[in-house]
């Protein structure tokens, strides 16, 4: 077959403009979360996490609400997320403590009911690990703020799904695409969108100085294997 007889590919401007706007978002979150020190890459001299890992990454979106025009960025970013996404959804539910801030924002926007769930049950009152009226059937959208390995917010939806709440899936500001992360969250059939994520974050370092070239292999090694100290080589 001629090369000029090869079948061509047509693909829509709507799919080119929503690729072109989820890299750009990708890049202006991660630059915005860099600017104000939201995220931290430090290769040199790593952080230690609880686990015991070594890691060049440290990461704080509560700083995000402290800076009005990142928070606004942020919100509209994660409101976006869901009307593209999860346009059925009846309540918005942030994650303990990190997210609800954001939920309760983004519910404002949208003009939608929100609550929470708790990270443990309350010991007094009424007990409560789910705060807010979420109803058997209601379509919930779980608001997190960082996914690394995926377990604390896996046990949110499971809790919210333990009250027949229909969790369509999660947002989130920023993930480390750990491939552990991304197995648990398909083995508990959840799906997550995120505003920006860790190769996003190490482009846009390196365009912008914050890093050596060297060091984008060794972010990108610790991405691959975060338990492998040979990152750091």
């Amino acid at each position: 077959m001629l090369v000029e007889e090869l079948p061509r590919v047509k693909i829509s401007k709507v799919v080119i403009n929503i690729l072109v706007k989820s890299l750009t978002m990708e890049n202006k979150i991660a630059k915005l979360l860099l600017e104000i020190k939201a995220v931290f890459l430090s290769p040199d001299e790593p952080f230690t996490w609880a686990s015991g890992i070594k890691s060049p990454i440290y990461c704080d979106n509560r700083l995000t609400l402290s800076y009005p025009k990142v928070r606004t960025e942020v919100e509209n970013g994660l409101k976006n997320l869901i009307e593209e996404h999860y346009s059925n959804v009846d309540v918005i539910m942030g994650t303990s403590t990190a997210g609800i801030a954001h939920a309760a924002i983004v519910a404002d926007k949208m003009d939608l009911p929100m609550g929470y769930v708790r990270g443990s049950q309350k010991s007094h009152g009424r007990t409560n690990k789910i705060e807010g009226k979420v109803s058997k059937g209601d379509n919930v959208v779980v608001v997190e703020d960082l996914i690394s390995t995926g377990g604390s917010v896996i046990e949110v939806v499971e809790t919210l799904r333990s009250i027949g709440a229909n969790v369509l899936g999660i947002v989130s500001i920023f993930t480390y695409g750990l491939q552990k992360g991304k197995d648990r969250l398909k083995q508990a059939n959840i799906k997550n969108v995120s505003l920006s994520n860790f190769d996003a974050l190490v482009k846009v370092a390196n365009d912008e100085s914050y890093i050596k070239s060297e060091d984008q292999v060794k972010l990108l090694r610790f991405r691959s294997n975060p338990s492998d100290p040979c990152w750091m080589k």
